[in-house]
């Protein structure tokens, strides 16, 4: 048997079944790791900083599965490589010394993986250093301590170095700790949620980050006072981001920094790692290992079985400024489980499905209504990334991510198949140039519907409603225009396939699933169709991708655009389509051949 297919044949069951997928990564790591350095290469791509660091990164981050593995106490062969690598990199008097940090600079990001290992391993660790090389290591790491860093989940790399300082019996600074305590609490929303510093989004560093140092701390710090509040907090986190997860074991992309892949469950990894009692150990088991059996199942490695950049295969068009080679590394985040032994509950429970989940679950603070089906869309109000990432829009403003269709990005400025129109309303003024929502002048959660309000130009001001309604959700658009407009609206991507153009629909049957999306527009009738985008402009597969649509041009004044659509893994039947009555300032929607109905104030 190949190495690829005994990879893809680990049934990721027990405890030693992810020793051995660990192992996997890090024997393929390991081959690309001189003896005696302090860093090295996996890749010749280029992040925003220095290739050195880049290298000093990639080591960094594969510590957050051996650092578990090694307090549980398990055979580690390639911790001595690693234990030299840190010598040398604190050493000042080293050639492979880390060197000094500077304002924002990425190794404060890679700190936080040795303030873990400081705190799960204390003298262990340190016994394997000399006192002038604990001494080196101290005053390496310390320089974060009043550091000059963004304010996010930045702050918790502090923590994460000041917590292991503390649990090795090393000079700490519980003031700083406190500080950075502070600035978080100041973004804190209710009901578990944070957003990503001020004004900042909700996304998977919410739960990877925040959630996931805050359940560390909370049970290694021995600060019982405010342990019980991040505990707290991560409790009614859990009860909203279960709904992420899929039965099959997918989660919904969304977001920057998908190329961290299955850290998207780390959280999960937090929760059984602090005894949080939220869920049963075997409801947690069964997301943890349900998510990594489906990546790997991905073609996430390259052929030496490095870890690649991209989401769902390799794919750099949509990775962001900072993704380095040794980036995604950061997915054995959820190796943080390794830590509890072969007896600890969690591995003795037997794995269980999702619990019995409600149809939807609106989450106000995220701006976002889950829905569960036979995968899980999360309609959103669309959160604007002041930083401006690469494919920002596509990745936070969208009407809707799905966990078994994902979405596509933008590959062009220019014409509609480059403008990534999938789950999009977009729109031209007569030089194919699409815009579609970016910033959200006002936003609303409702039960049945998330309300926002933008403007693609000055003088064009939309209104659009999105509305679970089952398997479907329907989206209501309110356009006052100034000028003349061509329009495009987007369903679901899927793998390149021909349309079937029924009455007002565009309807998709592909080999990854079924996409449409149905005209329902009060007076006037959208054109239904297909566009097809360049390869690797889906972040799920590397084929070209096939998007029904609907398009029209509307003059200058107020217009509806409205219409119903659906994704699935089978075959869409075009007579189970809603139906949606606009009257009097109010939206009635039916189910046909069913009782179901929907009625609400726009």
């Amino acid at each position: 048997m190949c190495a690829v297919n005994k990879e893809k044949s680990n049934p990721l069951s027990s405890r030693q079944d992810l020793v051995a997928s660990l192992n996997r990564l890090l024997t393929a790591v390991d081959k690309q790791f001189p003896a005696g350095s302090s860093r090295f290469s996996l890749g010749d791509t280029c992040a925003h900083y220095a290739t050195d660091v880049a290298e000093m990164e990639g080591l960094s981050r594969v510590l957050w599965g051996l650092f578990p593995l090694m307090a549980a106490g398990d055979s580690t062969p390639f911790s001595d490589k690693y234990i030299t690598a840190i010598k040398e990199g604190t050493d000042p008097q080293s050639a492979g010394y880390w060197g000094e940090t500077a304002p924002y600079d990425q190794r404060l990001v890679e700190m936080a993986a040795y303030g873990l290992g400081l705190a799960l391993l204390q003298e262990r660790l340190t016994d394997r250093f000399s006192e002038r090389e604990v001494m080196n290591l101290h005053a390496w790491l310390n320089q974060i301590t009043d550091a000059t860093m963004p304010d996010s989940n930045w702050n918790y790399f502090a923590i994460m170095v000041q917590l292991g300082f503390k649990r090795a019996g090393l000079p700490y600074d519980q003031q700083a700790i406190d500080r950075r305590f502070a600035m978080m609490d100041a973004y804190y929303l209710g009901d578990g949620w944070y957003s990503d510093g001020p004004g900042r989004p909700k996304d998977y560093y919410i739960s990877m980050a925040f959630h996931f140092y805050g359940l560390i701390y909370a049970t290694l710090s021995g600060d019982d006072a405010r342990a019980a509040v991040l505990r707290q907090r991560s409790a009614l986190f859990a009860e909203d981001f279960i709904y992420m997860s899929a039965a099959d074991g997918a989660s919904v992309p969304f977001g920057r920094s998908l190329t961290y892949r299955f850290a998207m469950v780390a959280f999960w990894s937090a929760v059984a790692f602090s005894g949080l009692e939220v869920f049963t150990p075997g409801i947690v088991k069964g997301i943890v290992l349900r998510h990594l059996r489906w990546w790997q199942q991905q073609p996430i490695t390259d052929r030496d079985g490095i870890l690649t950049l991209g989401f769902a295969y390799p794919n750099l068009a949509m990775c962001e400024d900072y993704n380095a080679p040794g980036s995604p590394y950061w997915a054995l985040k959820t190796y943080l489980i390794l830590a509890l032994p072969k007896s600890h509950p969690f591995w003795q429970a037997q794995e269980q499905p999702l619990p019995a989940l409600a149809e939807k679950r609106v989450i106000p603070h995220a701006g976002q209504i889950l829905m569960q089906a036979d995968h899980v869309t999360m309609l959103t109000a669309g959160q604007l990334e002041l930083n401006n990432y690469v494919n920002t829009e596509a990745k936070y403003t969208k009407f809707a991510y799905s966990s078994r269709f994902g979405f596509t990005i933008e590959r062009g400025r220019f014409g509609l198949k480059h403008a990534a129109c999938d789950s999009m309303l977009l729109l031209a003024d007569g030089d194919n140039y699409f815009r579609g929502r970016r910033e959200c002048e006002e936003v609303r959660v409702d039960e049945n519907f998330i309300f926002s309000r933008w403007s693609p130009w000055h003088d064009v001001h939309i209104e659009s409603w999105l509305v679970p309604f089952g398997e479907w959700h329907l989206r209501l658009h309110r356009i006052n225009s100034a000028r003349t407009l061509q329009t495009v609206e987007g369903g679901f991507a899927v793998m390149k396939t021909d349309p079937r153009l029924i009455g007002r629909g565009s309807f998709l049957n592909a080999k990854n699933g079924s996409s449409a999306i149905v005209d329902l527009s009060p007076a006037i009738t959208r054109q239904p169709d297909s566009v097809v985008t360049p390869p690797n402009s889906s972040i799920m597969f590397a084929e070209c991708a096939a998007i029904p649509v609907l398009t029209t041009t509307l003059l200058p004044g107020e217009s509806w655009l409205c219409s119903a659509v659906l994704a699935t893994g089978e075959e869409i039947q075009e007579a189970n389509t809603p139906q949606l009555e606009i009257k009097d300032n109010r939206a009635v929607i039916c189910a046909s051949g069913s009782e179901r109905k929907l009625s609400f104030i726009l």
